[in-house]
């Protein structure tokens, strides 16, 4: 069998000509940046940098994961928030819609806090001032996660090296020249927060105290400053950067704010960042780490001529990662000139029609450089800017946005074989549930836990709106608990690990069923929502809008989702077979899926007329993606309905929901429709100028505008899903393979039970594959194609559509598939 496997990847790497290894993947400009969004992103999970490349200075904006606004969640926020719900639920029952938007602000509490930027390395570089620099090159390697700058001035070569340690734990930037004596530096640093410089010993270090209290930009009382430096009797947490400088030859001199170098024929700058936070139920101030022993402790053993030692460990620790997957589309015959061309170029050739097959690929794969940059087991889940974040009062407060935007974020991370990565968000809900198990009592009354649409590094799990101003259209949704337990259920789903799944998933899914087994209510013979919104829809009644109503569709598919995970659960580890059939019985008595009038499906308990016809939220389908109860397989009818949804919203949208329309198309098993939009996302988006639109910045970043990075997981996320689906119990291969892609082949995508897949296809059709059981188990492949596999009894769908190969795979196995 192993040889089998060699042979068959000897195949797919060999048989398109102008195949493009990891390593050419690189981000490539002819120009410095003049903005954030085309600045090149790095990070290391806990220290993200964009780096500009100018000439004559060099802007590195930095942020620390950790680095928020506020202090732990209190209790007794809004005392009185459970005395409503009855009076909502008896509002909605008499369809008094606007009594209930009213009182449903009256169970709201504060607003979440905010993820800070860190603060600019600024270093000026000095050269002779006659001149322009020529053959100026800056680059991003995807493989290496390293940026490059080089150029010539005055017949001298500089070179620039950038790339931040996971293991190390450190940023690291050297400067070269190909002349002696020519590198002349001035570093310094500095924060949009408060904060005190001091420079000893070729140090800089920066400090300062984040605000333990800061309003979203978009509140803004009146009288009232957005900002508190202390609240319930601490102060917000403390933060230092320590910048380190290293030169070869030449003199460095410690200023007063600032380090200097001169004559050095070579420079190389150390970072480190850390803050006193010391997870979301301890005040930082009191109960905090020791930030600046952390520094220490990570600049200590970076002594002279550490920068190569340190280069090496950190690209065989990205590759590790990075270099599992592997996608390759086939080449132009313009392939060649292509490569030449700086990656915002390609972008405008792409968006005006043009076919780039390297800049799909570089597109997909950068999803996947950026979580490995931002996701790292001990660190904090990605927000809605992962780890990148320049504003001091973000937008959204680059907070966890969990009616769709945290999620998405991790839908590419056991798919694309990034399961460490998925590891900070599981640890974010696990402490999520903690504080949303206290919540779910004092604002309702019930069990379980729950959370709304908003929260933080703190594990806010209220309804946000300082406790009365925020609309219900976005603020009053209850069930991202069920939808945030899928995570939990997806980790075990791929990995088949059981001992995560009784120790770690199991309790908190089942806490999260607890909550809807009290929240849902008897109306009609049917078990009900109610408070119920859609996500930030509305509907129309009697020339009116809307937000509050009862059973919303979502709340229903996250139910049966979470429900049937846990009784899943329930039987893999023989237990709580009683409560297991107390949710089977629940799920007998939810309203079915409706189509309405125009065929689509129903996004609320009646056929309302929607506010928006496009608009960006599409909740409802859940049940087809990231859910499975809608299906082209299982329930065409209903697969037809959630078709004419997404025709009716239209292909329009930007950032996430044109990645979450991708997602839906490949699960409708379009894969042209799904390239179209693929297409669409990757629109260039000039971000000087422009305020709507959305689109790809010239760095690459998702533009929504302004940058959120959950439309670039969400697209890779969905080209994963046009090659590979498993979420109904069996491996698809090409299920969704669009009419562009003739010929190819990806090596290293995971399936649900732990199956490492590799896929070779020729003139759109499967041609080959292998299948990699890490555990080993009943296996059952689906393709459009008649395929083979020794061992395997194959037999044809009553339909006609598909071939199926079922057959037992033993672990560490590997297992040849040819198509017929």
């Amino acid at each position: 069998m192993k040889k089998l496997l060699s042979a068959v990847l000897l195949s797919l790497t060999v048989s398109l000509p102008m195949m493009a290894a990891n390593e050419n993947l690189k981000l490539s400009y002819n120009k410095p940046a003049t903005v954030w969004e085309e600045a090149l992103p790095l990070g290391n999970g806990f220290i993200g940098a964009m780096m500009y490349g100018g000439v004559d200075a060099e802007l590195i904006r930095l942020n620390e994961v950790t680095l928020w606004s506020g202090v732990p969640v209190q209790a007794g926020v809004n005392k009185e928030a459970h005395q409503y719900l009855s009076q909502v639920r008896k509002a909605l029952a008499e369809k008094n819609f606007a009594e209930a938007d009213r009182l449903c602000r009256k169970m709201q509490g504060h607003y979440s806090q905010s993820f800070l930027p860190l603060g600019d390395l600024r270093i000026a570089q000095h050269m002779p001032s006659a001149g322009d620099a020529v053959r100026y090159r800056r680059e991003l390697s995807l493989a290496d996660a390293t940026a490059t700058v080089s150029f010539v001035k005055n017949g001298v070569k500089y070179v620039r090296t950038a790339f931040v340690s996971a293991p190390d734990s450190v940023m690291v930037v050297r400067f070269e020249a190909d002349k002696p004596g020519k590198i002349n530096l001035d570093v310094a640093m500095e924060s949009q927060i408060k904060y005190t410089t001091e420079v000893v010993d070729n140090q800089l270090k920066i400090q300062g105290n984040a605000p333990a209290w800061l309003d979203p930009v978009y509140y803004n009382m009146e009288g009232r400053s957005p900002e508190r430096e202390e609240v319930y009797g601490h102060k917000g947490m403390r933060w230092q950067a320590v910048v380190k400088v290293e030169a070869v030859g030449g003199n460095v001199a410690n200023g007063v704010d600032a380090i200097t170098v001169r004559n050095a024929d070579a420079v190389v700058i150390y970072l480190s960042a850390a803050t006193s936070f010391n997870g979301p139920f301890k005040f930082p101030d009191t109960e905090g780490k020791d930030e600046k022993a952390i520094n220490a402790r990570r600049l200590k053993p970076l002594e002279f001529g550490s920068f190569d030692r340190l280069h090496r460990n950190h690209r065989a620790d990205f590759a590790k990662y990075f270099d599992r997957v592997e996608l390759n589309l086939e080449r132009g015959a313009d392939a060649e000139a292509l490569e030449k061309m700086t990656t915002d170029d390609r972008l405008r050739r792409f968006s005006n029609g043009g076919i780039d097959t390297q800049l799909e690929e570089t597109y997909y794969q950068f999803g996947r450089y950026l979580l490995i940059s931002c996701s790292r087991p001990g660190g904090s889940a990605a927000n809605l800017q992962g780890i990148w974040n320049k504003e001091y009062r973000a937008p959204w407060s680059s907070n966890y946005t969990t009616n769709i935007n945290t999620e998405m974020n991790y839908w590419l991370a056991e798919s694309t074989n990034l399961s460490e990565m998925h590891q900070p968000m599981l640890d974010w809900i696990e402490n999520l549930s903690k504080v949303g198990e206290r919540t779910a009592y004092e604002y309702y009354r019930t069990r379980g836990w729950v959370t709304h649409q908003n929260s933080d590094i703190w594990c806010l799990a209220n309804a946000v709106g300082d406790c009365g101003n925020g609309d219900p259209l976005w603020a009053n949704w209850y069930a991202a608990s069920g939808w945030l337990s899928q995570d939990l259920w997806e980790r075990y789903a791929f990995t088949g690990d059981k001992e995560y799944l009784a120790k770690r998933a199991y309790p908190v899914m089942k806490l999260a069923a607890d909550f809807f087994c009290d929240w849902l209510i008897e109306r009609d013979g049917y078990l009900i929502t109610s408070p119920s919104t859609s996500p930030e829809n509305a509907f129309l009644l009697d020339g009116r809008r809307y937000a509050v109503a009862e059973g919303c569709t979502m709340d229903y598919a996250i139910i049966r989702d979470l429900f049937g995970n846990v009784i899943a659960a329930s039987k893999i580890l023989g237990k709580d077979k009683k409560y297991a059939k107390k949710l089977e019985g629940i799920l007998a008595k939810l309203p079915p899926y409706k189509i309405g009038k125009e065929g689509q499906l129903q996004e609320w308990s009646e056929d309302f007329t929607e506010s928006e016809r496009e608009h960006r939220h599409l909740s409802h389908m859940y049940a087809l993606h990231p859910g499975h109860s809608i299906s082209p397989l299982t329930t065409p009818e209903l697969a037809k309905a959630a078709d004419v949804t997404l025709t009716n919203r239209g292909d329009g949208g930007t950032g996430w929901s044109k990645a979450w329309k991708i997602n839906f198309a490949a699960r409708l098993l379009d894969g042209n429709h799904a390239y179209k939009m693929f297409r669409e996302i990757m629109h260039f988006f000039d971000p000087v100028g422009n305020s709507w639109g959305g689109g790809t910045y010239p760095n690459m970043f998702d533009a929504h505008p302004p940058f959120q990075i959950d439309g670039n997981f969400g697209a890779s996320a969905g080209v994963t899903e046009m090659l590979l689906q498993s979420q109904l119990g069996d491996i698809f291969l090409l299920p969704a393979l669009p009419d562009a892609w003739r010929n190819g082949n990806v090596r290293g995508l995971k399936a649900r039970g732990n199956y490492q897949v590799a896929i070779e296809w020729a003139d759109g059709k499967l041609k080959a594959a292998t299948i990699d059981a890490v555990i080993g188990g009943k296996c059952v492949l689906r393709s459009y194609q008649p395929i083979d596999v020794p061992q395997a009894k194959c037999t044809k769908t009553r339909d006609g559509k598909y071939y199926l190969c079922t057959f037992e795979t033993k672990p560490g196995e590997t297992y040849n598939v040819v198509a017929e």
